[in-house]
């Protein structure tokens, strides 16, 4: 199982805060309401799976890298377990945003939302109307396209969402050596939108480089997305 491969960057990996489907991963400092990043997993993955995607040892990472530079982390346990289940882990990301939100340690003025892989289509809805809270959009190896045969709704497309992006700040992590498919997609997002996303190559990454390519290039490029992201949240 390649996914409980360890993370390529060292982490100190911190105790989540379970709150139902919303792991929390506080910084060291709440003495004030700190902006946060929701990771946002891929899919689809079976509901008998274990670990859940949010026990993943990547999907622990990026929440603790981001409390470790003083911004809540937060990660979702969403309900993509096919691919026409793309409504209902919507309605979980959105449900997530809300208790996210709702904590008195984050402010609820500043968030980012970071999706991932099969994830990629969830981003659709916030970057079709972003919300006045929203300060980025990260896609990391991101399905921007429904893969043939998969019935999804024309609403989780990401490539006919951009356009209406407006100055929305978006950082993309993109592989060199993905899946062609995946790739055309992400060329066709990166043309229709507006504003030139902020965008991050891994020219020899795989999908999945954070834990399959254990190489400085891949640690260069989690540190450079990091950094990007937090980057919109002063």
């Amino acid at each position: 199982m390649d996914f409980l491969k360890p993370f390529v960057l060292p982490v100190d990996v911190r105790s989540a805060e379970r709150h139902g489907p919303v792991d929390l991963y506080p910084p060291d400092d709440t003495s004030r309401p700190r902006p946060a990043v929701l990771i946002v997993p891929g899919g689809p993955v079976p509901a008998a799976a274990r670990p859940a995607p949010r026990d993943w040892p990547v999907y622990r990472a990026y929440p603790s890298l981001v409390a470790a530079r003083g911004v809540v982390g937060a990660t979702v346990g969403h309900r993509l377990h096919s691919p026409a289940a793309y409504p209902e882990a919507a309605d979980d990301v959105r449900a997530a945003i809300e208790t996210v939100r709702a904590d008195p340690r984050v402010d609820g003025e500043r968030l980012a939302l970071w999706f991932f892989s099969g994830g990629g289509l969830l981003s659709a809805d916030w970057i079709r109307e972003p919300p006045s809270w929203l300060r980025c959009v990260a896609l990391t190896y991101p399905v921007l396209e429904p893969l043939p045969g998969w019935p999804v709704p024309d609403r989780f497309r990401p490539v006919d969402a951009v356009a209406s992006a407006g100055d929305l700040p978006i950082v993309l992590t993109r592989v060199g050596r993905e899946d062609p498919t995946i790739d055309e997609g992400v060329r066709a997002f990166v043309g229709a939108a507006k504003t030139r996303p902020d965008v991050v190559e891994v020219p020899h990454g795989r999908h999945g480089f954070d834990y399959l390519d254990d190489d400085d290039a891949s640690r260069a490029a989690v540190q450079r997305a990091v950094d990007l992201v937090l980057a919109t949240m002063i």
